[in-house]
């Protein structure tokens, strides 16, 4: 397809704000412009393209099929033109070394991956040992010297502090059903509403440990039908209307494996956000490829 003349980079912005955060509403306030101009932006864009990129939601929209296909390569170009702009010196091209980041589960598979390929073109020379771990042996590694940095789901983390800490991100957490579950016909919902109903569990990165938390916190107990370490799984549950869940929007996804709907509710109770961020000692400075794979990380995820 030929790139129509009247495409513009502020409409992939708009375009991929209102991806990211559901809402139209979300996307105007955070980019200081009004409702209309995105709705317009994206109008534009459906028009352009021929297709439809967003489900209009009674709570927001969802990317379709060919929205979310649209936006993995809207994200690409948005991020390759910042690093563009934003890389150093010639150092890039030039520093080399190796650099020893322990990431854990929910780290691996829905944040890093593309941050370490923008990494890559900028610090070609630079390798990356990285590795598997859960949060109490990167906490370990890290304070043992073993490893240079580690990545892992930050707001687990419990006192006292003793190794440096930066979030990342912060991912809002929210209630995911299947597009035919009772709760999504209330106008609002609360824990109240969810606890009588089967909740699916996720296990990894102390999932269940974090969800409990909340639930103690507003002062009901939820329906535990089922636990499970797979978000595959987790996703087929709900989408069959096995049960709901509470997770974060950075793993996200709108459909199960086999196409069926997932869609999210806000509770009205607010649940604390999943906090991804870095750790290293602080007695030590980082050596200059862990420097600049720090740095890196700060930036692109301030951007």
């Amino acid at each position: 397809m030929q790139i129509p003349a009247n495409l513009s980079l502020r409409q992939l912005r708009y375009f991929a704000e209102a991806a990211e955060l559901g809402q139209f509403s979300q996307a105007a306030r955070k980019l200081h412009v009004s409702q209309s101009v995105i709705t317009t932006a994206v109008a534009q864009l459906e028009t352009m393209l021929g297709l439809r990129l967003f489900d209009r939601m009674p709570h927001g929209v969802a990317l379709t099929a060919e929205g979310h296909r649209f936006h993995q390569h809207v994200r690409h170009v948005l991020d390759t033109l910042q690093d563009a702009l934003s890389e150093p010196t010639l150092l890039a091209n030039t520093l080399a070394g190796t650099v020893r980041v322990g990431a854990s589960y929910t780290v691996l598979g829905y944040f890093l991956p593309s941050l370490l390929a923008r990494f890559k073109r900028s610090y070609p020379l630079v390798e990356i040992d990285l590795i598997d771990m859960d949060r109490t042996e990167i906490e370990r590694g890290v304070g043992d010297g073993d490893l240079d940095l580690g990545l892992c789901i930050i707001s687990n983390m419990v006192a006292p502090h003793v190794l440096r800490r930066q979030t990342l991100i912060r991912s809002r957490r929210q209630l995911w059903l299947a597009e035919s579950h009772p709760l999504a016909q209330l106008p609002t919902v609360g824990p109240a509403d969810v606890a009588p109903y089967p909740y699916i569990m996720l296990k990894v990165d102390e999932g269940e440990a974090s969800s409990m938390r909340y639930w103690r916190s507003v002062g009901h107990v939820p329906n535990v039908a089922f636990r499970t370490s797979s978000l595959e799984a987790l996703r087929g549950l709900v989408a069959y209307g096995f049960g709901v869940s509470i997770l974060s929007d950075m793993v996200y996804r709108p459909w199960s494996l086999d196409g069926r709907r997932i869609d999210v509710r806000t509770l009205e109770v607010a649940v604390p956000p999943m906090e991804v961020g870095l750790v290293w000692r602080p007695d030590d400075p980082l050596s200059a490829p862990a420097n600049a794979l720090h740095q890196f990380l700060v930036f692109a995820c301030e951007t």
